[in-house]
C-alpha cells in the first residue's frame, strides 16, 4: 500500500463540506440528539479527570467488563499508533493486515519500521519468536464484510496481540455479529454510529488479564487524551436513550441502503454484494474508472463526494456510505449533469431517489 503524507479519508476537503458526502460511513440518521445535548452541556472551561475514573467504569458497566479493561484514546486513528508503538517496543517485527482495510493500520506500522503481511489466500502468519501485531476489522472497510481472520478456526498464535477494530459493529444492518476471540482486544469508536465524527474520541477493550499491557499504554498515553467534548460524546454513548435512538435509526439506515444500491445498478454501478453495514462499494463503468480523479472531480463539482477505494487495494471501485433519499436522487442528477456516461438507463428513476 503506498503511503502519502496526507492519509486519504472523506469527509471535508480543500473545497469545503460537500453538499452531499457520500464518502464517508458515518450515520446518516444523525447526529444523535441525546450526544448532541450531552455536548452542549460539557464543560470546556476545566480539565477532565485525568484518570478518566467516572467515564471507564460507564464504558466497564455498559459493556459489561471491569473499568480496569478500559483504555481511552484520542481517536482511533491515535490508538492505532500507540498500539503499534507497544507491539514494536514488545519486539514485533511484523503486522498483519486486512486484505483491504482503514490505511492507518500501515501507516502506523511503517512509521516504526514494522513490515506488513496482508490477510488472503497463502498469506502466512508472521511467524518467529518475536511476537507480532494483527488488525481485523467487522464490519471490514470497504467492504462492509465479515472479517476471514475471524473465522472460527482462525486463532492467531500465542503472543501476537489481536485488535478488532469494531468501529461499524454499532452500524451493522444485517446478519448476527460472530463472538470474538476471547484474547482480543476491541477498539471502538461511538463518534460514527451517533453521526458526530467531528468529535475525536474512541476507547478499547483489553482482554482478561492484560494488566502490564493495559498500564504500558496507559504510559504511551499523552496527558489527557479526552477533552470535555470527548468525555461527554462517549458518557452519552452508555446511555439507554442513545442506544435507543442508535437502533431506530438502524431501520431507516435499511431502507435507505437498499434505494441506493437500486440507484447504483440503475446507473450500471454494479454493487460488491455482502456488505452487512450502512456503506458498500460499488465498480465504476470503465469509462468512468479510466480517469477516477477527473471523474470524482467532476461529481465534487456537483456538491457530490464519494470515496476511491484505490487506496484499499481496490481502483476501479468507490465506497458510498449510505444516503438519504435527497442525496441519492442529487447523485443520479449529478451524472447527468456533469455528463458522465452511464451503463444503465438513469432517467427520472435516478433522479426521484428511486
Amino acid at each position: 500500500m503506498a503511503l502519502t503524507r496526507t492519509p486519504e479519508h472523506g469527509g471535508p476537503d480543500a473545497l469545503g463540506v460537500p453538499l452531499h458526502d457520500f464518502s464517508t460511513n458515518a450515520n446518516a440518521c444523525g447526529p444523535c440528539p441525546q450526544a448532541v445535548a450531552a455536548l452542549q452541556r460539557a464543560d470546556a472551561a476545566r480539565y477532565p479527570d485525568p484518570a478518566y475514573t467516572a467515564l471507564r467504569q460507564a464504558l466497564g458497566a455498559f459493556h459489561g467488563v471491569a473499568a480496569s479493561r478500559i483504555v481511552v484514546a484520542a481517536s482511533a486513528s491515535e490508538f492505532i499508533h500507540r498500539v503499534t508503538a507497544l507491539a514494536a517496543r514488545r519486539g514485533a517485527r511484523a503486522v498483519r493486515l486486512p486484505a483491504h482495510g482503514y490505511g492507518d493500520y500501515a501507516r502506523a506500522a511503517a512509521a516504526w519500521g514494522l513490515a506488513t503481511v496482508a490477510d488472503g489466500p497463502g498469506a502466512p502468519m508472521p511467524a518467529g519468536p518475536t511476537p507480532a501485531l494483527h488488525w481485523a476489522c467487522e464490519p471490514s472497510s470497504p467492504l462492509g464484510q465479515e472479517d476471514a481472520a475471524l473465522a472460527p478456526g482462525c486463532a492467531v498464535p500465542q503472543g501476537v496481540l489481536q485488535v478488532v477494530d469494531r468501529a461499524y459493529a454499532p452500524l451493522r444492518l444485517h446478519g448476527t455479529p460472530r463472538p470474538l476471540p476471547l484474547t482480543a482486544w476491541q477498539l471502538w469508536t461511538p463518534n460514527k454510529a451517533l453521526g458526530l465524527t467531528g468529535v475525536r474520541a474512541a476507547y478499547a477493550i483489553a482482554p482478561p488479564a492484560c494488566e502490564e499491557a493495559v498500564a504500558a499504554l496507559h504510559a504511551l498515553a499523552p496527558s489527557w487524551p479526552l477533552g470535555g467534548h470527548g468525555v461527554a460524546l462517549l458518557q452519552a454513548w452508555t446511555e439507554p436513550a442513545t442506544q435507543q435512538w442508535l437502533s431506530a435509526s438502524l431501520g431507516t439506515l435499511r431502507d435507505w441502503k437498499a434505494a441506493q444500491i437500486d440507484l447504483c445498478t440503475a446507473l450500471g454501478w454494479p454493487v460488491q454484494p455482502g456488505s452487512l453495514a450502512n456503506y458498500f462499494t460499488a465498480r465504476l463503468p470503465q469509462a468512468l474508472a479510466a480517469d477516477m480523479p477527473a471523474t470524482l472531480a467532476a461529481l465534487r463539482a456537483q456538491g457530490i463526494k464519494l470515496r476511491d477505494c484505490a487506496s484499499f487495494g481496490l481502483p476501479g471501485q468507490v465506497r458510498l456510505g449510505v444516503l438519504g433519499p435527497d442525496a441519492q436522487a442529487a447523485l443520479g442528477g449529478a451524472v447527468l449533469a456533469a455528463d458522465l456516461p452511464a451503463a444503465g438507463d438513469v432517467g427520472s428513476r435516478a433522479l426521484d431517489g428511486g
